[in-house]
């Protein structure tokens, strides 16, 4: 790396002050040499998690008897022997101090503390316990990313029940999709939510949701939007103000090691979405590591990661509680009433910690905000990213406009295992268009189509060694064959994540996109962020999408499609415009055929671009059939390209 790429280096006292540097020297490493830790740290699986396991005083009825199995993917068991339960990991830190604070787009921010997070867990697992939850049944959530869906979390894991949630703007239909599968007994739903301004009535679409969720047994009723309780003859509704009225201890029911803690869901844009089943020690073992040794989040600190119930790292906001950290929840819009909402969140609520999307950050830079102007983000620490791949010029604008003593915890993981496979650590600075590092006792590499590992090229981003959040399964797939097909069909034993990644000499990591919308042109493979970043830089453009679709002839189709800023037409010198920037910062093999301007990209509900669905509807595969389109967050854009696809 060049010095000009370097943005930022952390100061001696901050590398000294890292839990990182204070674990590695019990081990017999220290800063700077991160990358001989990590291949330790890969090298001896046994030794890493055990050391993890002892670093944060991981709580336990009773020891493990070993701590891995065996190294078979998959297959390999973590830490049999130990019962144990997450919850109390959570409900260790006592006190006034807050565990949760809540902000939406209505009222003051509510404070949560550490001692009332207690009482309301206790209280509504009494409820879920008369209710007749017992260890091993299903309890699902249709909630907003509000301190209710925390205690309904904690709750249902305190009792040894699975937990699956998401969030209230996904269609009733996508939702029966994914709890459907689960045969739940209890639903704790919202009546609504406020987005951009407006009000979201759902009570219908709860009702919708009780008719596909027949082994629903009783409904519990958050009021957000004021409704009435829901009337369902034979059916117990109990608003939330009841269900929580008794606070209480929890009593924490201690578990195996591996017992299922929650469910949560692929992107579903191809059929039902898979359920990962993930266990108490994996999620528990794996937020320990990441939150507290690459990300250095400490006691007191304010984690806050834009995000909704429906995405893992909602999950991530409530796994920081176990650091003795104050989630942050904003349930609501980034862009209302302005741009600049994150940042001005992070100002009032006194966050050490933003997390939010590179697409977020785009808009901010179009919009020419200056936060670190505007705001008052002296409590701010590190900026936190992810969803897809962030471009070189963002890295920069945080660095001029945020600040420029901030960590950026630039990640790339997935809902798939909870974790980040490439991440940054405290001892590494941060350079232009690259992630520091790859995450401690994670064995990543970049393969070519061969098996071999590649450095300084383009490979598949796959993982040769068990971590301990790999999924226990697929919900419902009882002979183990959709999980195999799924991540070690193409390499046997190996998880294949499904992403394009170059992992330098030096151990940093470029993600270019997904491995299966790759656009590969004459045999040059390139990932559709590098076009992102080169044509979402023009400021007419809001938003791309790259297709290079095989045709029956043999030959390559690659467009560009473009949701322009409003106001702008596409005329001959903007094409020429867009294909110049292509050319000169992605690749002259993958100037687009054609340029076409859109009304909307479609994404999946976690944001995702359909790169893959749209591919194959090009290819002429029918809708239906080429994604859910009650995974997509705008289906007429869906139908627009149908149209267009149908036309050519």
């Amino acid at each position: 790396m060049s010095d000009e790429q370097v943005l930022w280096r952390p100061s001696a006292e901050r590398v000294a002050a890292s839990r990182l540097t204070s674990f590695a020297a019990r081990q017999g490493y220290g800063p700077p040499d991160y990358e001989r830790f990590w291949q330790w740290s890969v090298d001896h699986l046994e030794d890493f998690w055990a050391a993890v396991w002892d670093e944060f005083d991981v709580r336990a009825a009773t020891p493990y008897e070993q701590v891995l199995t065996t190294r078979e993917m998959p297959g390999a068991r973590w830490f049999p022997g130990a019962r144990l339960n997450l919850v109390d990991q959570v409900l260790r830190w006592t006190g006034d101090a807050p565990a949760l604070i809540a902000a939406s787009e209505h009222g003051e921010p509510v404070e949560v503390s550490r001692d009332e997070l207690r009482g309301l867990v206790g209280a509504l697992a009494a409820t879920l316990r008369g209710l007749g939850v017992r260890q091993g049944d299903r309890v699902v959530g249709y909630l907003p990313n509000a301190p209710e869906a925390v205690v309904a979390l904690l709750a249902c894991a305190s009792l040894g029940a699975v937990w699956s949630g998401c969030a209230p703007d996904i269609g009733p239909a996508s939702a029966v999709d994914r709890f459907g599968q689960l045969d739940p007994v209890v639903l704790l739903a919202a009546d609504g939510y406020r987005f951009g301004g407006k009000q979201r009535d759902r009570v219908a679409a709860v009702g919708e949701l009780l008719d596909g969720l027949p082994t629903v047994r009783a409904l519990v009723q958050v009021d957000v939007l004021g409704a009435p309780l829901l009337e369902r003859p034979g059916l117990p509704v109990l608003a939330w103000g009841d269900a929580v009225r008794d606070r209480q201890d929890p009593v924490v029911v201690q578990l195996e090691a591996e017992t299922p803690l929650w469910v949560v869901y692929s992107s579903g844009t191809t059929g039902l979405p898979k359920g990962l089943v993930h266990s108490h020690v994996g999620v528990m073992l794996m937020g320990l590591a990441q939150l507290g040794l690459q990300y250095d989040v400490q006691e007191g600190d304010r984690f806050f990661w834009y995000s909704s119930t429906s995405w893992i790292m909602w999950n991530t906001v409530v796994m920081s509680l176990m650091l003795g950290a104050t989630g942050v929840l904003y349930d609501g819009s980034p862009l209302w009433p302005t741009p600049d909402r994150l940042w001005q969140l992070a100002a009032d609520l006194r966050a050490t910690m933003l997390g939010t999307s590179p697409g977020y950050l785009l808009a901010c830079e179009k919009a020419g905000l200056d936060p670190a102007r505007e705001h008052d983000l002296s409590a701010l620490d590190a900026v936190g990213v992810t969803g897809s791949p962030l471009p070189p010029s963002s890295f920069r604008w945080v660095y001029e406009h945020v600040g420029d003593d901030l960590a950026m915890h630039v990640i790339s993981g997935g809902t798939d295992f909870s974790a980040a496979l490439v991440c940054d650590a405290p001892w590494l600075p941060v350079t232009e268009g690259e992630m520091s590092c790859r995450g401690l006792g994670l064995a990543v590499d970049a393969w070519d189509e061969k098996g071999a590992s590649v450095r300084g090229e383009v490979g598949e981003l796959v993982v040769t060694a068990p971590m301990p959040s790999m999924p226990l399964g697929i919900w419902g797939d009882d002979d183990g064959s959709r999980y195999r097909d799924a991540y070690f069909d193409v390499f046997p034993g190996t998880w294949r994540h499904g992403d394009w990644v170059t992992i330098t000499d030096g151990g940093t990591a470029v993600v270019h996109g997904r491995s299966d919308s790759t656009l590969n042109r004459h045999g040059v493979r390139m990932g559709s962020a590098d076009v992102y970043a080169a044509v979402e830089a023009v400021p007419e453009v809001a938003e791309a999408l790259v297709l290079g679709v095989e045709q029956p002839d043999g030959g390559y189709w690659l467009p560009l499609f473009v949701r322009l800023v409003d106001g702008v037409e596409l005329d001959d010198a903007l094409v020429a415009r867009l294909t110049t920037a292509v050319r000169e910062k992605a690749s002259p093999r993958h100037v687009p055929d054609e340029v076409v301007a859109v009304p909307a990209v479609p994404h999946t509900s976690t944001g995702k671009k359909l790169e893959v669905p749209l591919k194959r509807m090009a290819q002429g595969v029918p809708v239906e059939k080429a994604l859910n389109l009650g995974s997509v967050d705008d289906p007429s854009a869906v139908a627009w390209f149908a149209r267009y696809f149908a036309a050519r």
